[in-house]
């Protein structure tokens, strides 16, 4: 079979699921299904590969996607939690009597606040618990949802403990004759995963050092009474203060601990900083900015659900509300410290498949060690910590279940397609996995340029799959094969692929949906990806330079290349 029809079976399935989410805008749910048989047909007639293979490969997919499914429920539970316990509210309240600039707000509901969600939570729920909260406080819904949407960029590789690179591209990258390369050099793959988040954390934090300076500029730009650029662009010292103490940090945590913790350091750590900042009025503007009248506002602004920001408990204040947040970071930080033994014990409980069905694949989990188990521990923890009844834990606990079983279904048939192209590379005709077919004839038609084009692939994967994690998981392996070919870095592609892929949720559709329904305003999507366009552009051009200049000015080298 020639390259060029290997290529194209191998992208069918891919294509399938952009013209079907996109071009018919047909429910993942109904789509994914479709691109699984797919991708498992094309397996079984054009590469040869065994029904066993396939139903092993299919099944490590499993494996993978109870990891997802169990952090999506934990980080979900613990936030539901927070809300029926008055945490939320809490949280929110303090924010809102910070300062009455909205500039100053986007810095730290939209930005820090934001960022710090994602990092705890992940799964678009940055936008749907910042978008109501600015309307409460008087954005109008649609800015609201522009600027929850902005924030899901340099958070979001690291978002609900580091699930894109923990489970993304470890799951989408990591076989046999990897992990052997490796071994003969005296590394695990863990070690190659952390020079994956070495390399993301320092694009991020230089490429999204701007973005709350960019988020401001927006709003005022498109919802401001002038509709000025320099209304936005006049608050820049205190907005690229709130840049850098969210990106130092960041990087420093990534550098230093692995991709657990970035944003969810650095955004506490930047909430701290900032609205100390704000409070005492240091590099704040003089002149306050507000939104014009409610009365002028455009009809289309207004989202058709009245939302009024809750007041909390009288006995939740600012520091009890965050407290099972800190627990949570405390807890993964003594977890996964290699110093200590704790995570060590944990990883011994191992659930696992050694030579699926007679193949060679295998799979295995280890559930307590994942992020998850700790976030179930401390929302089980937050019910006595918050003096909860347990009525709203109850609710808490069906509220998260619904969520799970909406991605549950989509990501059941998503991953193990996802596996099927990874293990194609067993089948009778003795030809390369799909992914690689790919990666060999870009290789040969792109050539050195494509470390400019490899975020615009992950941001494709996340417009399509709606998720980092999942983009990361259908393109790791074909990026890391495109550098494989040319011979350049394949940790600074796939890290390349891991930071367009958080871009690409910037207009992702079905996180616009999402924080869209939180305030009322379905139907208006279009509007809000016609503006989030800009930024996502600006993040995948930015990161696609900034490839090409670490691939051939500083000449970034790789533990496989050496």
């Amino acid at each position: 079979m020639p390259l060029w029809l290997q290529a194209l079976l191998a992208v069918l399935p891919i294509l399938t699921a952009a013209v079907l989410l996109i071009g018919f805008r047909i429910a993942a749910r109904t789509a994914m299904p479709i691109v699984y048989l797919l991708a498992a047909l094309i397996g079984w007639f054009a590469w040869k590969m065994s029904v066993a293979q396939i139903m092993a490969a299919s099944i490590q997919g499993l494996f993978v996607t109870f990891d997802i499914l169990f952090i999506i429920f934990a980080a979900i539970l613990l936030l539901n939690t927070l809300k029926n316990s008055g945490g939320v509210a809490a949280i929110r309240a303090g924010f809102a009597t910070i300062s009455q600039d909205r500039r100053v707000q986007v810095v730290l509901i939209t930005w820090l606040f934001g960022s710090f969600i994602e990092g705890a939570s992940g799964f678009g729920t940055p936008a749907a618990i910042t978008a109501p909260l600015m309307v409460a406080i008087g954005f109008p819904a649609v800015t609201a949802v522009m600027l929850g949407m902005m924030v899901q960029s340099t958070p979001v590789t690291f978002g609900a403990v580091g699930t894109p690179i923990l489970v993304g591209v470890r799951g989408g990258l990591e076989n046999p004759a990897i992990v052997e390369q490796l071994a003969e050099r005296g590394l695990t793959f863990a070690d190659y995963l952390q020079l994956v988040t070495s390399n993301v954390v320092v694009i991020h934090a230089i490429v999204g050092t701007i973005m709350p300076l960019l988020m401001i500029m927006m709003m005022t730009r498109f919802f401001g009474r002038n509709r000025s650029w320099t209304e936005g662009l006049s608050i820049w010292p205190f907005a690229l203060l709130g840049g850098i103490s969210f990106t130092i940090p960041y990087v420093l945590t990534g550098l230093m601990l692995g991709p657990e913790f970035p944003s969810m350091l650095g955004a506490l750590i930047g909430l701290l900083i900032m609205t100390t900042a704000a409070r005492h009025g240091f590099l704040v503007p003089k002149d306050s900015w507000d939104f014009a009248p409610r009365d002028d506002w455009p009809r289309s602004w207004n989202g058709r659900l009245d939302l009024n920001l809750e007041d909390p408990p009288q006995n939740m204040t600012t520091a009890r509300a965050w407290a099972p947040y800190l627990l949570v970071a405390v807890l993964l930080v003594l977890t996964r410290l290699p110093r200590l033994p704790v995570g060590a014990w944990l990883r011994e409980f191992v659930i696992g498949w050694d030579g699926i069905l007679g193949t060679q694949i295998s799979a295995a989990t280890t559930p307590l060690y994942l992020p998850a188990a700790i976030l179930l521990l401390v929302s089980i923890a937050t019910v006595g910590m918050h003096g909860m009844k347990i009525e709203r834990f109850t609710s808490a606990l069906t509220e998260s279940t619904k969520t799970l079983l909406g991605a549950g279904f989509v990501l059941i048939f998503t991953v193990p397609m996802v596996r099927i192209y990874i293990n194609s590379d067993v089948n009778a005709l003795g030809l390369q996995s799909m992914p690689i077919a790919m990666a060999d004839w870009v290789s040969m038609n792109v050539g050195a340029v494509w470390p400019f084009f490899a975020p615009f692939i992950g941001a494709l994967g996340a417009f399509i799959a709606g998720s980092n994690t999942v983009s990361n998981l259908m393109f790791t392996l074909f990026q890391y094969g495109v550098a494989n070919a040319l011979n350049i870095s394949g940790a600074m592609i796939v890290a390349l692929q891991a930071v367009g892929a958080a871009a690409g949720n910037m207009i992702a559709i079905h996180n616009v949906v999402a924080a869209s329904a939180t305030v009322g305003l379905l139907g208006q999507e279009g509007a809000t990806l016609r503006r989030t366009i800009l930024p996502t552009i600006y993040y995948l051009v930015a990161t696609g330079c900034l490839g090409l200049i670490a691939i051939y000015v500083l000449d970034v080298t790789d533990p496989l290349l050496s």
